[in-house]
């Protein structure tokens, strides 16, 4: 009798743990594109849950994964290198790693290209965490001194150019 109270409250207590997960029904991550006006260069931030991306990661690489993990930084922006990218004239274009931080929940990562002022013909792929979530939706917000926009991305659109508004 005892260990069945015990097999049940530690079912119970599962269900406690499980029931955030479950009950979050909307996936969505949000990426700036913006030049800065002092050195223009083309400042990148992506901002997404932090348990989405840590729960993705340990199920693409089979791994526990959480900030504790040693590895945190250098599997998300592993992770982030192959799920995002821009190209302009079918030439990549190189992304350097700033950082991340945790921050309420959330998981911000930090970006630049250099030597590039100009948003304007960019092509973005941006398929973070649509892979393992169906409902994933990726807003990128961009500007640049003459343009400005949003682009969204889902499991059916995954590459979008950003054109001149005019």
């Amino acid at each position: 009798m005892f260990k069945s109270l015990l097999q049940w409250l530690f079912n119970i207590s599962l269900l406690g743990l499980a029931a955030p997960a479950a009950s979050h029904t909307y996936f969505f991550g949000l990426t700036e594109l913006s030049i800065n006006p002092n050195n223009q260069h083309i400042e990148v931030i992506h901002q997404f849950t932090a348990h989405d991306i840590d729960n993705a990661i340990a199920e693409i690489r089979q791994i526990t994964f959480s900030p504790a993990h040693p590895k945190y930084e250098l599997i998300i922006r592993e992770y982030l290198e192959q799920h995002f990218q821009l190209s302009q004239k079918n030439q990549p274009i190189a992304l350097n790693w700033v950082g991340l931080e945790i921050n309420k929940g959330k998981v911000i990562i930090y970006q630049e290209v250099e030597k590039q002022s100009i948003l304007t013909g960019l092509v973005v792929k941006n398929d973070l965490l649509i892979n393992t979530y169906a409902k994933q939706i990726n807003i990128v917000n961009y500007q640049d001194n003459t343009i400005s926009g949003s682009l969204t991305f889902t499991d059916s659109n995954r590459i979008v150019e950003i054109a001149d508004k005019n």
